[in-house]
């Protein structure tokens, strides 16, 4: 059974879906903030596949003539730049950039498989090359851009094809790594993999059930909580300090 999304001109379920993904992404960034607050990993595994899963929505609905995902991109692309410093000036010892080249890059990917001109596939091609060659710096590597596909390929599909998404989201978050904290008894380890295996099927639970909740409608000014969310962040951690 193919599972329809709704094609309503404002997607309330889609706007709530954002929500949460903002608020389990600043969650997570609250344990920089200074206090013991590991525990917040937890709800934090949420957002990155939370805000791929909007990804793959927007792309399941929009026309691909429209030119409205070229816009899309120009977005991540500006604040991709825009949010850098604001990202290292919080983040301790950042190894990685920011999350938006990783969107940018999947964008292009998921794109290339859903709109089949040469152009759209050659810059598919393209990004599955950076992604490759420039994962150690890419937040979430690899697997990260690759994830807004995962996800578009199971949008119209029963729930339990969302195990793909689902284990390409943890193949994203370092699994190396949760795994041997699991092996040493890490209970919020064990608790990140689960939720990185379930996000996917929640999130699209949330689209297919939640078209009564009245969400807040989230347009284009949302970018610019990416940076902003850093800068208060580092006020609080100033004012704490």
């Amino acid at each position: 059974m193919h599972v329809t999304l709704p094609l309503t001109q404002r997607d309330r379920a889609l706007d709530l879906l954002k929500w949460l993904a903002l608020l389990c992404m600043v969650l997570d960034h609250l344990r920089y903030v200074g206090f013991s607050a590991d525990g917040l990993y937890v709800p934090g595994r949420l957002a990155f596949p939370w805000f791929c899963l909007v990804m793959a929505a927007n792309l399941a609905r929009s026309p691909l003539a429209s030119g409205g995902q070229w816009r899309y991109l120009g977005w991540l692309l500006l604040f991709s730049a825009v949010s850098e410093i604001p990202y290292r000036l919080y983040i301790p010892d950042p190894d990685t950039l920011n999350v938006m080249p990783t969107l940018a890059l999947g964008l292009l990917v998921a794109r290339g498989w859903e709109e089949r001109h040469l152009q759209s596939r050659l810059l598919a091609v393209g990004a599955l090359a950076l992604a490759a060659v420039f994962a150690p710096r890419l937040m979430f590597g690899f697997f990260g851009v690759l994830l807004p596909l995962a996800m578009l390929l199971v949008i119209r599909r029963p729930w339990y094809y969302a195990l793909l998404p689902g284990l390409v989201c943890l193949a994203a978050n370092q699994w190396q790594v949760l795994y041997y904290a699991i092996r040493l008894g890490n209970v919020v380890a064990m608790a990140a993999v689960a939720t990185c295996l379930i996000a996917p099927w929640l999130g699209l639970f949330l689209l297919r059930h939640a078209q009564g909740v009245k969400a807040p409608p989230m347009r284009r000014w949302a970018y610019a909580l990416y940076p902003l969310h850093f800068l208060l962040l580092s006020a609080v951690r100033q004012i704490a300090a």
